[in-house]
């Protein structure tokens, strides 16, 4: 991360070499590079990583209460209602200051959200939620073409580029437009965590601990909507971090929990958008690509691979637990044998097998002609 930090405040026009960025960053720099550095570069990188970290969160948050891997903001409703918060203001030309903003793709979250839960029986089923979540995603998202086809030119071409998810043209002023909503969001984060850990145990398990399971989940889908609004307000929709950051998560550490999982999806989420901004300001400049796009372009292949790869895993652990234990002396026969009056060494079965004899006379071996295991003693007389 470190290094992908450096690219990001060096590389571009103009071009800082990576020596001069303290200086530029702690002097004040009144040159154009040390103002492109602090000014232009420095909050995006900031908000890159901010970004990343609240929708990998949120993207745990909702895998873990819901108990399903491909629980993600953009299958339920919430990415989709709070860009449609965004985007209707400005499509219907409504001028509202820009701290209206967050208010406006909380609504809209809350109200994908909250659409999702209604329609999915108040979320009493975690597959029923997910699969009413795309649907009203679905909706949402012809909502918002709507909206398009209503839009000039030129806030079309603004639209279409809010809605892929751009980190480009942020300042010091989105930043800290951020904290408010951090400060609330991160402490319910902390408390919702230890209950993640006994939804995985599944709803009557839950209810048995003394965890609500249809308040829990209502309270996660606030908390992620709590992540994903402000974020989205800002930087639009970044797709399929709230997808990969978890699996990442669990993949570099599969034996924990919830709440070691937390942290480390936070991180992976602020990695995987600071790493793909830098392609989408650079690869193919000057004209700047939405990050949106490189993170599912990315991600999507990225998260189903690891997908299958923890899916491989944990079969062999479950066939390894459920494979037989091996006898204690693998070169034991299975026959005995015994000495007969006549000398001839005569097969027995050991104690625990029975061995069908074909053709014997009624009353040798019982009804069903098998031979009962011997005593073992010497000298038997054997009848031919």
């Amino acid at each position: 991360m470190a290094s992908c930090s450096v690219c990001a405040l060096s590389l571009g026009t103009p071009y800082v070499p990576p020596h001069r960025l303290l200086a530029s960053v702690l002097d004040g720099d009144t040159t154009l590079a040390g103002i492109v550095v602090t000014e232009l570069r420095v909050p995006r990188l900031v908000l890159a990583l901010i970004a990343g970290a609240c929708l990998g969160a949120a993207g745990l948050v909702l895998q873990e209460a819901l108990r399903n891997p491909l629980a993600v903001p953009e299958m339920l409703g919430v990415s989709s209602g709070a860009a449609l918060g965004v985007a209707a203001p400005l499509v219907l030309t409504l001028s509202l200051p820009a701290a209206v903003q967050p208010l406006l793709a909380i609504g809209g979250a809350a109200l994908g959200g909250g659409l999702t839960l209604l329609a999915a029986g108040l979320g009493r089923s975690p597959s029923a939620v997910l699969l009413t979540g795309a649907a009203v995603a679905a909706a949402l998202q012809a909502a918002l073409l709507v909206l398009m086809v209503m839009a000039d030119q030129l806030d079309l071409q603004l639209i279409y580029r809010y809605l892929l998810g751009s980190l480009s043209a942020r300042t010091w002023d989105d930043v800290t437009g951020l904290w408010p909503w951090l400060l609330v969001a991160v402490p319910a984060l902390v408390l919702c965590a230890p209950v993640l850990s006994v939804m995985r145990l599944g709803d009557e398990d839950a209810e048995a601990l003394g965890v609500r399971a249809q308040r829990a989940r209502l309270a996660a889908l606030a908390i992620a909507v709590l992540l994903i609004a402000p974020v989205t307000a800002v930087c639009g929709p970044v797709a399929w971090v709230g997808f990969l950051a978890p699996h990442l998560a669990r993949w570099f550490n599969p034996a924990a929990g919830a709440v070691r999982w937390l942290p480390w999806s936070a991180a992976w989420g602020a990695v995987v958008v600071g790493v793909a901004d830098v392609p989408a300001r650079l690869a193919l400049a000057p004209v700047e690509t939405p990050a949106g796009a490189w993170t599912a372009l990315l991600g999507v292949p990225a998260g189903v691979a690891l997908m299958r790869s923890g899916g491989r895993g944990r079969g062999r652990g479950r066939a390894a637990r459920r494979r037989p234990a091996a006898p204690t002396d693998a070169r034991e026969p299975l026959y005995g044998s015994r000495r007969t009056a006549s000398g001839t060494a005569d097969e027995f079965p050991r104690a625990g097998t029975c061995t069908e004899v074909r053709g014997s006379e009624p009353g040798r071996g019982g009804p069903s002609g098998a031979v009962p295991p011997a005593s073992g003693t010497a000298g038997t007389e054997d009848a031919r």
